[in-house]
């Protein structure tokens, strides 16, 4: 990939390119959900409700290569929303290109444009591909996530 993906944000005729994305994304976490997730979470990434997630795609030449879904919400600690970015995907052959970096870069700019003082993220301890670009543009966190059984 020699072009500069262009970051622009999810419209109704990626749903093919979008949906591929996603479930590559959903399977490298060992997961899968049922096609009426993608159907509401797809609406939903269209929609207005600012409490719903958002989307940025990354596209070359009329091709997605990568995605991010985030979320803005209230903050128990902070009177402003923060933004949670919850998945960020590249394609194999677009990995070490600075797609992903571009894609949080958009995030961190939506979350300065809507004045939100905190954007975070969650991933795998043995991410490691992934970690040495959240380790160049991020904090780690002491934190450890738990969650109900």
């Amino acid at each position: 990939m020699s072009t500069a993906p262009v970051i622009r944000r999810l419209r109704p005729d990626d749903r093919d390119q979008w949906a591929e994305m996603w479930r590559d994304y959903l399977a490298f976490y060992e997961t899968e959900v049922a096609d009426a997730i993608y159907e509401s979470t797809f609406a939903r990434l269209l929609g207005n409700d600012p409490q719903d997630f958002s989307c940025f795609v990354a596209e070359v030449d009329g091709q997605l290569v990568g995605l991010t879904h985030y979320l803005f919400h209230r903050h128990a600690w902070k009177v402003e929303r923060v933004c949670y970015l919850q998945d960020l995907y590249a394609r194999p052959n677009a990995r070490g290109t600075g797609v992903g970096r571009a894609l949080i870069q958009a995030v961190y700019d939506e979350a300065d444009r809507q004045e939100a003082p905190s954007v975070y993220w969650l991933t795998q301890d043995n991410n490691h591909t992934a970690r040495k670009l959240y380790d160049r543009i991020g904090k780690l966190s002491p934190f450890l996530k738990y969650q109900r059984p």
